[in-house]
């Protein structure tokens, strides 16, 4: 049984003709038939004439009355408007403006009588007008195409978003935006984003290409972006410092947008903008360009000149930081001073802050790296960067960033760690929960995107997955300060080559700044040797020499003896000495006092006070070479000095620091 189908428009206009000449009807109830669409503004405008006059007799010289309609008026109008807001903008203009200039004129009529002054012409000529001006609007709406054509020709309705409408739409030469009016009560965003893909296989371009972003004043509103060529697939070299001898404080440019806006990110945070200081994510499966984009923001960093970095790779030493090596004020190329860096900057932290206090600072800004009113020297801002941070993590605690995260930025510190995979068996949540900003390569699943994403980026279009290690240098920036429109906009990183990297480092030697007095002093206290003997690494191309010791004596020229030039006379060994004329009478050897051999209590007690007083001189690290200083004058052995600070390591009276034979004392109330 075939479905019957609705009848086309000229069908029913030719059923109505011959209704209208002989099937019972007549040429008057067709042309009534064929008014009826039109007749409401005409209804209206008539009811509003004839309510007119009563209005006047009942209300005609009552002051309350006419305040009253004047507010009805304006309320009127002004709730038209605001329910006009989720239509076209002539649609609302339209509507508003035919509420208010029918509301002024009844008031004045409904006051003065309809016939007073020009209100009666005013009737007859603008009642009729504003009539036909929706005639015409409804006319011109009328669909030439048949009843089931829309006005994209039904590709909505084919990726399963019916009823939703195209308000507003911009086409630039590779972009289009089309502002999206969904059906309330059917559809939501979370619709639109689960459609992603269907769209883009209707348009016939990749996955990534289609973008969503929620409106923030309507959730039945929403704007899709398509970009239908893919202009990151060439290299992008890095064109340069952006800001070269400026201040961390302003953007670092790390790569560039598919529309050709520069990617950038900030580091300290902006009172003014609301924005705090970042911690990045940095994550990329092997392969992704993970550290070529590292590399680079590194660089234009590294040309600022108020900061300075501490750098850690303890997986791959200097294969990916060796061009930046010279500029980085401490690298960490080991898991021990790795594990120092962490707790140097882990006792900077409170030192810092309390530096910022001092000085009347909330925060870090450019001024405190500056020298200060009573002759201080400034505090530049500090950047730790973890490369490899899975390898620190493992081998430390999971937890070993939270804490720094949590506290550092009230220090004028940032952190970024870059890892593969930051995965809930590598880094916890509270960790990953500290690091507010992310920068995403390519990686294997979006379960691994999910670790670096919310959930929000990628329901907008976001899919890191889709590249893999496919497409090197390919990220996705969620960061504070990148407007919400980009975190699900994929850049292309910046490629820096060695010759580039090595130009920054020697370029900027002069204005890259040095660290301050505070910052040095505390890692030197909590770390010992470990930063005041790390490795300072030189700039290219002003490599020493090595040193060559030779003996003093091998730099005297002795000529060959010659006895053509020999004058004195031979002298016979055998001949007796010459008589004594003179004595000559040297000082006698100081005798020193004997040495008192104390007993291993007494000696003891020595050790306890030495300890002591290292500790009022605020000398946190010691190790056995100190106190034998000290402790030969006892007649002890270097064997039993050590033993002593065994036994002061047992008693909790000392802790065992990253290096070998060094040990930070303990406090007398926290050993107890």
């Amino acid at each position: 049984m075939s479905r019957a189908t609705a009848p086309t428009e000229d069908q029913q206009y030719e059923a109505q003709l011959r209704a209208a000449h002989g099937d019972g009807g007549g040429v008057g109830e067709y042309l009534l038939h064929r008014a009826k669409p039109h007749l409401p503004p005409w209804l209206a405008s008539a009811g509003v004439g004839l309510a007119s006059l009563p209005a006047h007799y009942f209300w005609s010289g009552q002051p309350g009355v006419t305040a009253g309609l004047t507010l009805a008026s304006v309320a009127l109008t002004g709730l038209t408007w605001w329910a006009g807001r989720n239509t076209t903008q002539q649609r609302r203009l339209h509507s508003a403006v035919t509420v208010a200039a029918a509301s002024t004129w009844f008031t004045a009529a409904s006051i003065a009588g309809p016939a007073a002054g020009p209100l009666g012409e005013l009737y007859f000529i603008g009642a009729p007008t504003l009539a036909l001006s929706w005639n015409i609007r409804q006319i011109l709406r009328r669909n030439v195409d048949g009843p089931t054509a829309s006005a994209d020709g039904g590709f909505l309705e084919k990726v399963g978003l019916a009823k939703t409408q195209v308000v507003r739409s911009e086409v630039g030469p590779n972009k289009a935006s089309f502002e999206l009016q969904l059906p309330r009560g059917e559809l939501t965003s979370t619709d639109v984003s689960k459609n992603l893909e269907r769209i883009a296989g209707a348009l016939d371009v990749p996955k990534t290409a289609v973008r969503m972003m929620e409106s923030p004043d309507s959730a039945s509103r929403v704007t899709l972006t398509v970009v239908p060529l893919d202009l990151l697939k060439n290299t992008v070299p890095c064109p340069g410092p952006s800001n070269p001898g400026g201040s961390i404080a302003d953007p670092v440019v790390v790569g560039i947008y598919e529309d050709g806006t520069e990617a950038v990110v900030y580091f300290p945070g902006d009172p003014a903008a609301a924005r705090n200081a970042a911690h990045f994510l940095v994550m990329g499966m092997t392969g992704s360009g993970k550290s070529e984009g590292g590399l680079t923001a590194l660089a234009e960093v590294l040309t600022r000149s108020d900061v300075i970095v501490w750098a850690s790779d303890p997986a791959k030493a200097d294969q990916t930081l060796g061009p930046l090596l010279p500029a980085i004020d401490w690298a960490a190329l080991d898991m021990p001073s790795t594990r120092a860096m962490v707790e140097a900057i882990k006792a900077a932290i409170p030192v810092r802050t309390a530096w910022l206090a001092k000085y009347g600072y909330k925060q870090w800004e450019p001024a405190c790296a500056e020298v200060q009113a009573d002759g201080s020297p400034g505090m530049p801002y500090l950047i730790g960067w973890f490369e490899e941070a899975a390898k620190t993590i493992r081998e430390t605690d999971d937890d070993v960033f939270t804490g720094i995260a949590q506290e550092a930025r009230s220090a004028g510190v940032s952190l970024v760690i870059s890892m593969q995979r930051a995965s809930g068996n590598q880094v916890s949540t509270d960790t990953r929960a500290s690091f507010g900003s992310s920068w995403c390569h390519g990686v294997r699943t979006e379960q691994d995107a999910r670790f670096a994403l919310d959930d929000d980026v990628l329901d907008a279009g976001a899919s890191p997955h889709t590249w893999k290690d496919k497409k090197p240098g390919y990220s996705y920036l969620v960061a504070n300060g990148v407007p919400e429109t980009f975190w699900a906009t994929p850049l292309r990183d910046y490629l820096s080559s060695t010759d580039y990297l090595t130009w920054v480092v020697l370029a900027f030697a002069e204005a890259r700044a040095g660290i301050d007095p505070v910052t040095a002093g505390v890692a030197a206290r909590t770390v010992d040797r470990a930063f005041t003997a790390r490795t300072r690494y030189p700039l290219p191309g002003t490599t020493p020499e090595p040193e060559t010791l030779v003996d003093e004596y091998e730099v005297q020229d002795i000529e060959p003896y010659d006895e053509g030039t020999d004058d004195e006379e031979f002298t016979d060994p055998e001949a007796e000495l010459p008589e004594i004329v003179s004595v000559v009478e040297f000082a006698q050897p100081t005798v020193e006092p004997p040495r008192v051999k104390l007993t291993a209590a007494q000696a003891r007690a020595a050790m306890e006070e030495l300890l002591d007083e290292f500790e009022e001189e605020e000398r946190l690290v010691v190790g056995p070479s100190d106190f034998m200083e000290h402790c030969d004058r006892h007649g002890r052995s270097r064997s039993w000095v050590s033993g002593q600070v065994s036994a002061f390591v047992m008693a909790g009276r000392l802790a065992e620091t990253n290096e070998i034979g060094r040990y930070r004392i303990v406090p007398y109330r926290m050993a107890a």
